[in-house]
């Protein structure tokens, strides 16, 4: 089949493109991102793998195309999108197609409003590292994952067996027919907590086979969820964690007398190992073998990622976006450093209007005196967008609260003194903050 992605820098698009030029199909695609910059390292990788990208002009589509499949990002007057209705191709946005997709493996669907990228791949790699040759479809690029031609968003195997990344933003998962579910946790992020519950409780009564869900989390309890196998740290269930010992950049603890290891720091990453452990010891894959995999497992790009750690300095860039995620964050970092100088992008300008309370709140609670925030401005990625909040309203939010933060321009940084022995970047979507974060690295070294 013939396809055609519209879209394709997103997380979500390249990794269904990727895949099912895997699975034999021939695949096209354009991005606007790759239109400013031709020569992006994601562009590379699928070129690597044999994608064809052309401008986002409409040329990349013509009568030969079988489907065009379009972000959710792309607006209906994009000249691709025009291009294949004057032509009469079959349309489909990314979370149409994938729900198209799910539907013909026995899915393991991963949600969670934080933790299902890092659990999806986590989990994707044990089985694979298992010997049971999981399909995979995810948001973040699996470290273990990326070669030539795979940027490590996807992952082909010979079993039947579909993990995927269910995120609640668009609301497709509601669609899902899954084997199994994954439901980490509950939390304000692209909807209210209200809304994404109701989401979640579709998804549970969809799934024919287990639904494991995060024990400890209040906004799950309150959920119609029912007969669901539960994993935890503080609460009694079905897998909870004992004699927990966190380590500087690892963590370890026992479970049903077994010892385990996740080699990723952070309470939240204690979470997501728990919720893998539970499904594949539901569906009969021994501790030993699970406690024997689990420490190769590396992590997430833009996950934690580590640009420098020499003894003095530690530089680290993420993807926490939400105040959840954030509070995760910046919990672990209290444990490694006394003082951090934060870097924060809120991204879009709808997400961010949607949780200045939530932004407000988790920095002026978890903020300590000798910490720093610095806000840089909104990231806008294109398209129509009401622009009626900036990040100067965080920072002033953050400053009525009691805290401290201050607002800059990406470009006033490197003129600013590196005051901090610690550096967090962080914010979604903007892969340049990677390379941000490598700058202040090396200017500390």
């Amino acid at each position: 089949m013939k396809l055609f992605f519209s879209g394709l820098g997103g997380s979500g698009v390249s990794s269904i493109a990727g895949f099912m030029k895997e699975k034999g199909h021939l695949v096209a695609g354009s991005d606007r991102l790759f239109d400013v910059f031709p020569d992006h390292p994601l562009s590379r990788k699928l070129r690597d793998k044999g994608i064809s990208i052309s401008a986002q002009d409409g040329s990349g589509i013509d009568r030969s195309t079988e489907l065009a499949v379009f972000s959710t990002a792309v607006e209906k007057d994009n000249p691709d999108f025009i291009k294949a209705e004057q032509l009469g191709v079959p349309v489909r946005t990314r979370p149409q197609y994938l729900t198209e997709i799910v539907s013909g493996f026995r899915t393991i669907a991963v949600a969670g409003t934080s933790g299902k990228s890092t659990v999806s791949g986590m989990l994707a790699f044990l089985m694979k590292r298992l010997g049971l040759g999981p399909n995979f479809i995810g948001g973040g690029r699996v470290k273990k994952f990326i070669a030539n031609g795979n940027p490590g968003n996807f992952l082909t195997g010979y079993s039947d067996s579909l993990v995927v990344e269910a995120c609640e933003s668009d609301g497709s998962l509601v669609d899902y027919m899954p084997s199994h579910t994954i439901i980490s946790n509950l939390d304000l992020d692209h909807h209210s907590v209200a809304e994404t519950g109701r989401m979640f409780e579709r998804l549970a009564e969809n799934t024919s086979g287990l639904v494991v869900t995060g024990g400890d989390d209040d906004n799950l309890a309150v959920c119609g969820i029912k007969n669901t196998v539960r994993f935890s740290i503080l609460r009694e269930s079905e897998y909870r964690a004992t004699d927990v010992r966190y380590h500087r950049l690892r963590t370890a603890f026992m479970l049903k007398g077994r010892r385990f290891e996740v080699s990723l720091p952070g309470m939240h990453n204690l979470y997501n190992a728990l919720a893998c452990i539970a499904l594949l010891s539901e569906l009969g894959v021994s501790g030993e073998k699970i406690s024997d995999a689990l420490p190769e497992f590396d992590g997430i790009e833009r996950r934690f990622d580590i640009h420098l750690n020499d003894g003095s300095h530690l530089v680290v860039d993420d993807y926490a976006h939400n105040p959840h995620k954030i509070q995760s964050l910046m919990k672990t970092m209290r444990r490694l450093s006394d003082g951090v100088c934060y870097i924060f992008q809120p991204h879009g300008f709808g997400p961010t209007r949607l949780m200045k309370d939530g932004y407000i709140r988790v920095f002026a609670d978890y903020l300590r005196n000798d910490d720093q925030l610095i806000l840089l401005p909104i990231y806008y990625a294109g398209g129509t967008a009401a622009k009626d909040i900036s990040s100067q309203d965080l920072a002033d939010g953050v400053t009525a609260a009691g805290g401290q933060a201050v607002v800059i321009k990406r470009d006033e940084f490197p003129g600013m003194p590196l005051k901090q022995n610690t550096y967090v970047v962080f914010g979604a979507r903007d892969d340049t903050l990677s390379d941000f974060a490598e700058e202040i690295a090396g200017r500390l070294r």
